[in-house]
């Protein structure tokens, strides 16, 4: 039987840290969560021209996090905070791609500002620094990554609940300074913080639609296999 074919997008950096050249990025352990429950990894650089050839490949997408946020143009806001950074050639690659898998209704999995893009691109909007506009917020810039930063309340009937194998509070390992604000239309808020910061949405009417602002890859709790499990079983 022919495995499942999952594109996974890259992170991109010139920093001259590993290469005097630009150079794209991604950790070994999102191929890993891939492989374990049976999809095929392939890693999609930045080529607009290439995208209807690479969804012809893929049976399902998967947005990666990286240490870059969305430009708030994409959703009404012209003020850019003083802790945003931009990557726009990622930005428009991602953007691109995810409007065109959702055309065809690939199931798509979000993780961190993959689930941010996915609520922008549906017509939701973003806030861009959590201090400014959460009173009393968490701390949810925490490393390391393999241990959970705070707990998230679980939307009982939600497709999250299922994976969580029906626990209403589990701890998640997030880190980021921005988050999802107003929710697009059929998008539903499964796992919120206890500061009301949106750390899970999932479409209501959707194939297989899931974003969690947390990082799954790490598989350091049974949600974690699961949503990697389920994601991979959806795309067969």
């Amino acid at each position: 039987m022919k495995k499942p074919v999952i594109g996974i997008t890259l992170d991109h950096e010139n920093d001259q840290k590993y290469s005097a050249l630009p150079y794209y990025a991604l950790r070994e352990n999102y191929i890993r969560a891939v492989q374990l429950y049976g999809g095929t990894p392939i890693l999609l650089p930045f080529e607009n021209s290439e995208i209807s050839n690479y969804l012809s490949l893929i049976d399902g997408l998967l947005i990666t996090g990286g240490n870059f946020d969305i430009s708030p143009s994409l959703y009404g806001n012209g003020d850019i905070h003083n802790k945003t950074s931009l990557k726009e050639s990622r930005t428009s690659f991602e953007w691109n791609l995810t409007k065109e898998a959702i055309s065809l209704n690939k199931p798509i999995l979000g993780i961190c500002g993959g689930m941010q893009l996915l609520n922008v691109i549906l017509g939701g909007d973003l806030i861009q620094h959590i201090p400014d506009e959460i009173e009393n917020a968490l701390e949810h810039e925490v490393k390391p990554y393999d241990n959970p930063a705070h707990t998230i309340n679980i939307k009982a009937g939600s497709l999250l609940y299922k994976l969580a194998e029906d626990k209403k509070v589990i701890g998640v390992n997030s880190s980021h300074h921005q988050a999802v604000k107003n929710l697009p239309k059929n998008i539903i808020a499964s796992g919120i913080s206890s500061d009301s910061v949106i750390e899970a949405i999932e479409h209501s009417n959707y194939n297989f639609m899931l974003g969690v602002q947390w990082h799954p890859e790490y598989l350091i709790s049974q949600l974690d296999h699961n949503i990697f499990k389920e994601f991979v079983n959806a795309t067969k």
